[in-house]
């Protein structure tokens, strides 16, 4: 892992952290990153040690988004020059699915957002379960500005969040934000300042790596399945997992504890 380029990652010990590293371009997303993002997310998928993830960025900025320099030279343009069919939006998909491992990890995430998180970078921090942004972030949804979509996610994951409305009116208008905004709406769970942001994204996920890992997964499937399934279905899926808890070690050994 030590051998990427864009990012950087490392564990301590249950806790892993993912950093973006390309401060020189404010951590944009150009096709290096993503292949290993990729690469990266196959490995922590099956890491069934991992108990937390932080994702933040290096220097001063969370993610300008996509890097439109290298990506019109490239990806985007091939896109663009193709006809609409099946294959091109195959393509599309390898794209927007960059970070579509995060939501499917076997424990929570804390994005720690400092400075901007544009486009991409905000759909990054969506694809997390938490966020903690710094008092002076920008956040937004830039791309409709460009004559595009956010279609790494964030149409489905904002709504979710922060209602259809304010949804709308943030992904149409392509508007940006400020972190008191954020917080005000539930897009950010916590705001700090900038000197605290690191550690206060730490001290989170060490408390969630500290919660009986069996419980959490199976909360943040029954979760997950109340917003797939009807009511019905969402509880007979509650209702397994917590069945999953009642037979495991840990719920044994802690009630022995107390």
């Amino acid at each position: 892992m030590s051998s990427y380029r864009t990012i950087r990652y490392d564990r301590r010990p249950h806790v892993g952290t993912l950093t973006l590293s390309r401060p020189e371009k404010r951590n944009a997303l150009n096709p290096a990153m993503r292949a290993e993002l990729d690469h990266l997310g196959s490995r922590l998928l099956a890491d069934e040690e991992l108990r937390a993830l932080i994702v933040t960025g290096d220097g001063p900025s969370f993610s300008a988004g996509i890097d439109l320099v290298e990506d019109m030279a490239g990806t985007l343009r091939a896109l663009a020059e193709r006809p609409l069919d099946d294959e091109t939006v195959d393509l599309g998909l390898r794209v927007a699915a960059t970070f579509e491992w995060i939501p499917r990890l076997g424990c929570p995430s804390v994005a720690a957002v400092r400075g901007h998180a544009y486009g991409a970078g905000l759909q990054l921090a969506l694809a997390c379960d938490f966020r903690i942004f710094t008092e002076d972030a920008r956040v937004g949804l830039t791309e409709t500005r460009y004559g595009l979509l956010p279609d790494m996610g964030a149409t489905f994951r904002l709504p979710r969040i922060v209602g259809d409305g304010r949804a709308r009116e943030l992904i149409l208008l392509g508007e940006v934000i400020d972190a008191a905004e954020a917080l005000r709406i539930g897009l950010a769970n916590r705001v700090v300042g900038d000197r605290e942001l690191d550690s206060a994204a730490r001290e989170f996920a060490e408390r969630l790596a500290n919660q009986p890992p069996i419980a959490v997964r199976g909360a943040r499937r029954a979760i997950e399945a109340g917003r797939r399934l009807d009511d019905a279905a969402a509880l007979r899926a509650a209702v397994t997992e917590q069945a999953r808890c009642l037979a495991s070690d840990e719920f044994r050994h802690t009630t022995q504890r107390r």
